[in-house]
């Protein structure tokens, strides 16, 4: 895990790698000042864990990436209540000065001209001495007087008339990849460029070509960005894949040559398709390597197999389309079961022959025959992800065993 030292070092030329540490620390200063006030206050809920100690260069970059959830909830805590400040200041200031509702921006909008900001030492100080006066008293005691009616109008003047409202809606915030919501953008993308499935002929020679996870990995980045520009603008469906990775996107260059080679019998109509094969493909690879492929998924969902069980799914493995029961239940893992609310979760005590028949039949995809006739009743999605590592491990016998 990178740390915020280590991303600074990375950064060149030297003066955006300056204007970056600049703004770093100042992030940093406000955080520790004011992270124990932020466990109880402002609109966003952070765990005390995470405000415990003060943070760093030496701490996790992720403290700095504004996100929804983990460490990003620093950042996102941080913003929301120094937005809600200056709103404050905002209000404040048409109350007592009878002036006309300000302006507002969105928190994305935001530049530095937006924002309330000062220093005390050059701004504060010399504003506050030039508005003091010096007065000798009987005894020879010297008071200071401030006028500060003058200071409050010039503060008012200088630092906050003129500033807008931010809208705290939509304060900007990153998605991991394994974070993204794969439905709407499914949904989005069937919209506006309808969708086939990848001839086997097509799977199989792919899944010849790309032997390295490397491969695998570089392939799946390459169809994700495709899948998430042609979700909003659309396509022609019969364009080539790798033409539209070349000419549109320009990642022609960017992409080794032997996986645009592998990628050239699809169309942008096969995208989906190529996006589930490759992302299974890619599980596959991190079980092998014994890593989690399936991050995200709760703990109801990875219950184990009872020897009986196991013994029965092999029996429905010998009789159907592993590859195709692999696929389509990684698929609706990770779109089913992966950091989904609770309202919208699959219950783990359903059954997974009936909820994956439901899975395939929303996305109009046709049934295989075996999963009614002989997946055995008492697997339930408790054990989907057991069951999807065994029906992997089986797959892989089986291909040994055939060479």
């Amino acid at each position: 895990m990178s740390t915020i030292s280590a991303f600074l070092q990375t950064l060149s030329p030297e003066s955006v790698k300056h204007t970056f540490e600049s703004r770093v620390a100042s992030f940093l200063y406000v955080w520790n000042q004011l992270r124990t006030f932020l466990v109880t206050n402002g609109e966003i809920k952070i765990p005390e864990s995470y405000c415990a100690e003060d943070i760093n260069a030496n701490s996790t970059l992720d403290v700095l990436l504004p996100r929804r959830q983990g460490l990003g909830l620093c950042s996102t805590a941080l913003i929301s209540y120094l937005v809600a400040l200056q709103n404050d200041f905002v209000y404040t200031v048409e109350k007592y000065t009878n002036k006309t509702t300000p302006y507002s921006v969105n928190a994305s909008d935001v530049v530095d001209l937006h924002v309330i900001k000062y220093e005390v030492e050059r701004d504060l100080i010399p504003l506050i001495s030039s508005n003091c006066q010096y007065t000798m008293e009987k005894g020879g005691e010297t008071v200071l007087e401030y006028d500060l009616r003058r200071i409050e109008q010039q503060l008012t003047n200088r630092f906050l008339k003129g500033k807008p409202l931010v809208n705290l809606m939509g304060i900007p915030t990153l998605i991991c990849r394994q974070d993204r919501n794969y439905e709407n953008i499914f949904k989005d993308l069937k919209n506006k460029l309808p969708q086939e499935l990848l001839p086997n002929s097509v799977i199989n020679t792919i899944s010849a070509e790309l032997q390295s996870y490397s491969d695998i990995c570089e392939a799946f980045t390459a169809v994700e960005l495709t899948l998430g520009f042609l979700a909003m603008s659309g396509e022609k469906p019969d364009l080539l894949l790798v033409d539209y990775l070349r000419k549109v996107l320009h990642m022609g260059d960017h992409t080794a040559p032997h996986v645009m080679e592998a990628l050239m019998r699809c169309s942008l109509k096969h995208i989906q398709a190529l996006w589930q094969l490759l992302s299974a493909r890619k599980s596959e690879y991190l079980l092998r390597l014994k890593r989690e492929p399936f991050s995200g998924v709760g703990d109801d969902y990875r219950k184990s197999l009872s020897e009986e069980e196991k013994k029965s799914l092999q029996a429905f493995f010998g009789q159907s389309s592993v590859d195709v029961f692999i696929l389509e239940l990684h698929e609706m893992l990770i779109l089913k079961c992966r950091n989904v609310q609770a309202s919208d979760a699959l219950n783990p005590t359903w059954s997974l022959k009936d909820s994956l028949n439901s899975f395939m039949e929303q996305k109009d995809v046709e049934n295989l025959p075996e999963l009614d006739e002989c997946f055995p009743d008492r697997v339930d999605l408790s054990k989907a992800v057991a069951t999807w590592e065994t029906a992997v491990l089986f797959k892989r016998e089986r291909l040994q065993l055939a060479r």
